[in-house]
């Protein structure tokens, strides 16, 4: 059911992306905000009880959504874990911004492309070259397919395994928006709040980063993406995206990181991987390592599922 639910899920988001995707985010948004208004007092222990109580009504009313729908017919079952990873994952989420800054790059077009990408970043990227703009679009990109996709992917199939349907789909999307909302936040003005909710993603990631990392050392240079992820990553700003970004920058063979000027000011950031300067063609490069990455979890999967029906 979990490979047959994610390869729908995919090619229903390739054939008819969602365009209501932001109206989800307005309404979680919403939502998340109910708990940090009744529950911040910038302490700690407020932090976790909010981080639970959020948390904890989504994932109970999945799992017995998911459950009654089992009763009733497992087609049933199977039909809703598909609508929850059409919510929760895929690419479309960010390609459209992926795809024109590529274009336009191509097509010589380099104040739009500095344009899409400052849109996307939500910061000025009106200072940046033909190749740093490439570069910070990788990056970014790499660290979307991961957040958006991989890491959706991981938890969804490892709840699956345990019976508890697609929550595993939602526990990640919540986790990381909380993150977000709560754990990015200054500690000198949120006080203590968010650091739960920074653990716990720090904690539901640490895995899940480690696979697809891996993942990117198998379909790409093996080596050049081992040797990056141990000695760059930790470079990084943080050090967990580094993961992705140096063994993704490996696997490509392409450089990443570097200091760079956003909203006129320089951002000093570690280089990470070996090789050549970004450029189209490397945007070109990073769309197959994440397909080819994405179809060898798929075929895993499939191993997966042919011998837990043999055994």
């Amino acid at each position: 059911m979990s490979l047959l639910s994610l390869i729908t899920a995919l090619l229903l988001e390739q054939l008819h992306p969602l365009s209501s995707r932001k109206y989800l985010y307005v309404w979680l948004s919403g939502y998340v905000e109910f708990f940090q208004r009744n529950f911040n007092a910038g302490q700690l222990k407020q932090g976790r009880i909010a981080w639970m109580l959020a948390i904890g009504g989504p994932l109970v009313l999945v799992i017995a959504v998911h459950f009654l729908l089992l009763h009733a017919h497992p087609i049933f079952a199977w039909a809703f874990s598909v609508l929850v990873l059409y919510l929760t994952m895929g690419f479309r989420q960010f390609s459209h911004y992926y795809t024109d800054i590529h274009q336009a790059l191509r097509d010589r077009q380099l104040d739009r492309a500095r344009e899409l990408l400052g849109e996307w970043l939500g910061k000025s990227c009106s200072d940046l070259s033909h190749e740093e703009v490439a570069r910070v679009t990788i990056e970014q990109a790499l660290l979307c397919t991961h957040r958006n996709v991989f890491g959706v992917v991981f938890w969804f199939v490892v709840l699956m395994m345990l019976g508890l349907g697609p929550v595993g789909a939602i526990l990640y999307r919540l986790a990381l928006f909380l993150n977000n909302r709560w754990g990015t936040q200054d500690e000198a003005e949120f006080g203590a709040f968010g650091q739960f909710a920074r653990q716990a993603y720090h904690f539901m990631e640490w895995l899940p980063l480690r696979f697809t990392a891996a993942t990117f050392a198998i379909v790409g240079n093996f080596e050049d993406t081992i040797y990056c992820w141990r000695t760059q990553a930790e470079s990084w700003l943080d050090p967990e995206a580094g993961i992705i970004l140096a063994s993704g920058a490996g696997a490509l063979g392409v450089k990443l990181g570097q200091t760079i000027v956003q909203d006129q000011q320089p951002v000093f950031r570690a280089e990470l991987g070996v090789g050549d300067e970004a450029d189209a063609d490397f945007m070109q490069s990073a769309i197959g390592l994440v397909w080819r990455a994405l179809v060898f979890w798929l075929f895993m999967l499939l191993l997966l599922t042919v011998a837990n029906l043999l055994g």
